[in-house]
């Protein structure tokens, strides 16, 4: 009897190991079978971000999505034992490949996209008191003859791309072949008859960068390229590796690629008194009001950053083949879609990400072009906080910290002192504490700008200016000639800064982004930055404060200064 029950047992333990193996068998090759096979419904529908998906309910029966198999992504930093998030692509395929590409779409793009709504952009009339207002403030800004210096002339050594190298026709570059699989290489051969015109907005972006600038001031590329953040059509997820809270990396059908920070607060919420910086949350709509600030101050150093709704089933889990985010889906007691992803801090079912009931916004963020093409070079921020409950970091023990800085490389001559100079100012007025690092395009070796990333944490209090993040303006009491200038005229009624942000915001899509108290402590954190302008002028003088960038050669950003 006992040997008649063993054999049972062990016919049972065989049973179930062969159905365990057969379903692992279904999960992991079904898929692969249907895209071969033409099958999978819905792979060709248009899933725009505001219409609702299917009943929440209903999304644990479809089964793994059959969607394209994900590249291995690199990580956004060039310094990886940092945190910082540097936005850089995955390793992409040729150029030229991606042109063709984006050439055969290029009808389908047009009829599905859908127009932006216009708003029309009310003035607060406590802001515009006693001013009369004449078409765009904006406008008028930008037509003012700060805002019309040039460039210096550009060589090839101050372009980070040249369009004729052979980087740019060479689809072996990335090792990629899945571009010629789509079609013939002889139907869509790259050749040198291709103008700039013809390639995706995300291209163009990237090769307008330049050894002084992201984007030049009235590039119509850029505004381009935030409205396919918009609405171009997402066909793969995943999530960013690294850093404390979920980013994620989003591709498009024309094979651009972004940065999406998912909403975590609502435009209300101040971070909590007794936060430490650190522990603050990423604010979507901090980054969106960056990119607009960026530009107003006239920097143009913030990647393009545009406001989405996102359909979080089908723009998100029917598209990922990121295995760890898919599994973290779930459906909330309010019947609302969630999910959390993996990352250092706030990803548990406590600090869900949810819908309503399966639609959230978030920013997305242009990638800058990939390292392999372009190396940037991650530099630790001198004014660096301690990120330490209780430690203090040197600068806010030592009042003639500065000193030591300037005659540290490269802080010692050139442009990159006065650069750190218009980073304070910019996230003085943000009231973001959180710029532990910075990066430069290697190219250009120390004669080239920061490039302002991750600004999440910015516009977390609006009733709290935090003067310590002024400290590297205090001890250095050193500005550009335009910098100053431009704060002075956005200090000036006609040119307010509140009213120029929130008529830039208003053509966000996810407007309104920032609410009034904070725009109003933009403008009280801006009178207070020349206020110590004001008092280091008094000190040491114009001449020695005040660095003239505004003459007609390179100027002195290229030029020693003296001590």
């Amino acid at each position: 009897m006992k040997m008649i029950l063993l054999r049972k047992f062990r016919v049972l333990i065989l049973m179930v190991f062969l159905i365990a193996c057969s379903m692992h068998i279904m999960i992991d090759l079904l898929p692969k079978l249907e895209r071969h096979g033409g099958g999978g419904g819905g792979g060709g529908g248009c899933s725009c971000s505001n219409t609702p998906s299917e009943e929440p309910q209903s999304w644990g029966k479809q089964g793994w999505p059959n969607k394209h198999t994900l590249r291995i992504l690199q990580d956004f930093s060039n310094e990886p034992s940092s945190n910082v998030s540097s936005h850089s692509l995955e390793r992409i395929p040729g150029v030229g490949d991606r042109t063709q590409a984006v050439r055969r779409l290029e009808l389908q793009q047009q009829q599905g996209l859908r127009g932006d709504r216009k708003r029309q952009f009310i003035q607060d009339a406590a802001v515009t008191k006693n001013v009369p207002v004449r078409g765009s403030r904006l406008l008028s800004l930008y037509d003012h003859p700060l805002y019309k210096r040039s460039v210096p002339p550009l060589t090839d050594e101050d372009t980070l791309f040249n369009v004729n190298t052979d980087i740019r026709f060479d689809p072996k570059a990335a090792e990629d072949q899945s571009w010629t699989a789509e079609g013939t290489v002889d139907e869509f051969s790259p050749t040198g008859e291709l103008t700039a015109e013809s390639y995706p907005n995300w291209l163009r972006f990237h090769i307008g960068i330049n050894r002084y600038e992201l984007y030049s001031r009235h590039n119509p590329v850029i505004d381009a390229l935030l409205k396919d953040l918009v609405n171009q059509r997402i066909t793969s997820v995943a999530m960013k590796s690294g850093g404390t809270q979920l980013k994620l990396i989003m591709t498009f059908q024309n094979y651009g690629q972004a940065l999406f920070k998912p909403m975590k607060q609502t435009r209300e919420q101040e971070t909590p008194p007794d936060f430490f910086y650190f522990s603050d949350f990423e604010r979507h709509n901090a980054e969106i009001a960056a990119f607009h600030l960026d530009k107003i101050l006239d920097f143009r150093r913030v990647p393009p950053v545009a406001g989405r709704l996102v359909n979080m089933t089908k723009e998100i889990r029917d598209v990922t083949r990121d295995k760890k985010l898919w599994r973290t889906f779930f459906i909330s007691p309010a019947n609302n879609v969630c999910f959390y992803g993996e990352c250092s801090y706030y990803c548990s079912t406590e600090h869900a990400l949810c819908g309503k009931p399966d639609q959230i916004e978030g920013s997305l963020a242009a990638f800058l072009p990939d390292l392999a093409l372009a190396k940037r070079k991650t530099w630790r921020n001198p004014w660096r906080r301690s990120y330490h409950k209780r430690k203090k970091a040197e600068w806010e023990v030592d009042p003639d910290y500065c000193e030591e800085v300037k005659q540290t490389p490269p802080y010692d001559s050139g442009r990159r002192l006065l650069d750190v100079m218009d980073m304070t100012i910019f996230d003085f007025l943000m009231g973001n504490m959180d710029r532990h690092h910075y990066e430069t395009f290697e190219k250009f070796g120390n004669e080239t700008f920061i490039i302002h990333l991750d600004n999440g944490r910015g516009f977390g209090k609006h009733s709290h200016d935090e003067m310590s993040i002024l400290v590297p303006l205090t001890q250095c009491c050193r500005v550009r000639k335009s910098t100053h200038l431009r704060l002075q005229l956005l200090a000036k009624e006609e040119y307010k800064l509140s009213t120029l942000m929130a008529e830039s915001l208003v053509r966000d899509r996810l407007s309104p982004i920032l609410i009034q108290p904070h725009l109003d402590a933009m403008d009280r954190r801006l009178r207070q930055a020349l206020k110590v302008l004001s008092e280091c002028i008094d000190k040491e003088g114009y001449g020695y404060v005040v660095e003239d960038d505004l003459q007609p050669t390179r100027g002195t950003d290229h030029a020693p200064r003296r001590r």
